[in-house]
């Protein structure tokens, strides 16, 4: 169920389509997915808003937040030709704390030969390998919600005590504009956590969605625009194939 707001009626909707890709290592389990919560931008509490609301990579931007290396763990995955989904938890190499937890669909066929290797390797998160590759990509958040941590993702975070998590759904396209990979990412409680040097000094706390500073890989494809003719609903149907 996906509600309007967290301001607004609490009418329930149907689960949006784009769902069903958490939907695909939930069900595996016995699970239902979790009630989704839908927030404006500007709803979402900080610092998770400073983390989520943004055109950057998240891989990038958590390892800035916490001040270290993000490692992955991958929890399932399912291969098929070209189509590559994994369930994965996201940890910091010093203390290994879990501090996202996702699922991702990748396009294989769009991604040069050593990435796509890299990919399959299954030992670094896809930002970290799309910086490293310098690919031309861009990140377009496409929405974002709260829920209830739940027997499975909360789990996999490591949270001793049920409560809020926050998250998004992201695209990312590659320099043609071609979908290379949708995610949904969902972080862990950030309250407690000791913030690294680089966010404090960094002016990328409060930048509005798709106008905050491009990294060097972003700066090879325009911003996407709120009048762009391509809308966001193109992409929601992406994950069931």
């Amino acid at each position: 169920m996906f509600t309007s707001s967290l301001t607004g009626g609490r009418r329930a909707r149907p689960i949006p389509s784009w769902a069903a890709l958490l939907a695909r290592f939930y069900e595996p389990a016995g699970l239902s997915v979790p009630v989704l919560e839908a927030l404006k931008a500007d709803e979402v509490p900080q610092p998770y808003r400073a983390l989520l609301v943004h055109s950057s990579d998240m891989t990038p931007t958590l390892e800035r937040f916490y001040g270290q290396t993000l490692r992955l763990r991958v929890l399932s995955r399912e291969h098929k030709d070209d189509s590559y989904k994994r369930e994965v938890i996201l940890w910091l190499a010093d203390n290994a704390l879990p501090v996202e937890y996702g699922v991702i669909r990748i396009h294989l066929e769009r991604l040069p030969t050593t990435a796509r290797r890299l990919v399959l390797e299954e030992k670094r998160p896809l930002g970290d390998i799309l910086h490293a590759e310098a690919i031309p990509h861009l990140s377009w958040p496409q929405a974002f919600f709260r829920l209830k941590s739940d027997a499975h993702a909360g789990a996999a975070l490591g949270l001793r005590h049920p409560g809020f998590l926050y998250g998004r759904r992201n695209v990312l396209l590659d320099g043609s504009r071609r979908l290379l990979a949708e995610v949904i990412e969902v972080l862990a409680p950030a309250a407690k956590v000791q913030v690294g040097a680089a966010w404090r000094e960094s002016e990328h706390h409060d930048a509005p969605l798709n106008q905050g500073k491009p990294d060097a890989n972003h700066r090879t494809v325009k911003r996407m625009q709120p009048n762009e003719t391509q809308t966001r609903t193109s992409y929601d149907h992406s994950s069931r194939s």
